[in-house]
């Protein structure tokens, strides 16, 4: 029996990606289960921690605890949930799924789910670990993304996330405790980009744990090209105009690039006139006042059908993320046939190959992701970066390709 772990279900990157898993682990025949800590929409083998109000204002206070703990520590406002302390979480070590499980699959665990001391509990039962690594947490001192700082590399201290960053800060005792616990498990840790993979083996505190780079999967049955012209007449959107589309999940976090993305659409040539630009995700009010062309933001849309019909009625997608690990957006937007532009970071360039499906412009360079998405609008009039596109969905992260490698790791855990 395989357990997965994540903070959360049906939200986030990383949490969408830990259930599409699990699914289609189940559709392979996989003994595959989940546990969170609460559940919005109930499905299949996915079992929440709060199964009572009382229940749930724990799980609500254990992430406000986790939150309190860093934020005498915090350097500003803008890194408050880029850093996360694990000082707070819950003990399933003796939860009966944990005690069933044959293979613990961890995904992402912040947020008051699983502490330091949680995750010391659940590796001393000895049982094996699989740990899906969503960002770089596992081997930092605390940071989701290191923002350039390579102290990860020999032992986190001086954090430049701190407001007071020092030799013995709060990075270097998580950084300590991380190396105690690791040594006493049975582990094997995966990264869903060869990006993070090649970090993995070279930070200190994993490079001798087994390391492999696994994809995400997608259900290409449901994520698949439609009527371009139909989606956007259902979505009440212009026809014979060009659709560009930015997805994040929110657009004011600088991590996500969205400045590149307006000035780039002030710089290039393609026409003010006939061009539009599709939002979706969390954003604040009148952050598109200023934007060069039409917005229609969508909000943040968490229905699957929705959110396809997206992708399909989007000529292009842009990803001008400045640090990611191998965005859901690209894989999605890319099975439904539309191309995608985005920077040379991150998994990024793993997704997209450069003038087949779409273009990888040059990190931080409005001026390279201009020229990007005029390359893309120019070059697939024929349709052939948008074929391109899907079929490399279909062959690298289809939900029989990635389940199959998964079920070796499990067997050879066992």
């Amino acid at each position: 029996m395989i357990l997965h772990l994540s903070t959360f279900h049906l939200e986030g990157g990383a949490g969408v990606a830990a259930t599409r898993l699990h699914r289609a682990l189940l559709r392979s025949g996989e003994d595959s289960w989940m546990l969170v800590p609460e559940v919005k929409y109930p499905e299949n083998g996915v079992h929440s921690l709060a199964d009572n109000k009382w229940k749930s204002k724990k799980v609500f206070a254990r992430f406000v605890s986790e939150r309190l703990h860093f934020y005498p520590h915090e350097k500003n406002k803008s890194v408050r949930f880029a850093f996360s302390p694990a000082a707070a979480g819950a003990d399933i070590s003796n939860h009966p799924l944990v005690k069933k499980a044959d293979v613990i699959h961890l995904h992402w665990i912040n947020f008051g789910f699983l502490s330091m001391d949680s995750l010391e509990k659940l590796f001393a039962l000895g049982k094996p670990i699989v740990w899906t690594m969503h960002d770089m947490w596992t081997f930092t001192g605390g940071c989701h993304y290191s923002r350039g700082c390579d102290r990860y590399l020999t032992h986190c201290q001086f954090c430049p996330y701190l407001a007071k960053p020092d030799q013995y800060d709060i990075s270097f005792a998580q950084f300590e405790k991380k190396a105690a616990i690791y040594k006493t498990a049975k582990m094997a840790l995966v990264s869903p980009s060869n990006w993070l993979d090649t970090l993995a083996k070279k930070a200190y505190l994993t490079k001798n744990i087994q390391s492999l780079s696994i994809p995400n999967c997608l259900d290409t049955n449901i994520f698949k090209p439609k009527n371009k012209k139909e989606t956007r007449k259902e979505l009440n959107l212009p026809i014979e105009k060009t659709l560009i589309l930015f997805a994040g999940a929110n657009t004011q976090d600088p991590r996500k690039g969205f400045e590149y993305f307006q000035e780039a659409m002030k710089i290039s040539s393609i026409s003010a006139e006939n061009t539009e630009v599709l939002i979706f995700g969390k954003s604040g009010s009148g952050s598109f006042d200023s934007f060069p062309v039409p917005v229609h933001y969508l909000g943040k849309i968490s229905e699957t059908e929705k959110m396809v019909h997206v992708y399909n009625a989007a000529d292009l997608i842009i990803v001008p993320s400045l640090e990611d690990n191998l965005p859901n957006t690209i894989m999605e937007a890319m099975a439904c046939g539309t191309p995608a532009v985005g920077f040379a970071t991150g998994g990024i360039p793993e997704m997209i190959d450069h003038q087949s499906n779409g273009f990888v412009a040059a990190l931080k360079s409005a001026e390279s992701l201009a020229a990007g998405m005029e390359w893309a609008l120019e070059n697939n009039t024929d349709g052939k970066l948008s074929a391109n596109a899907r079929q490399k969905v279909e062959e690298f992260y289809s939900e029989k390709v990635v389940t199959a490698q998964y079920s070796s790791l499990y067997k050879s855990l066992l």
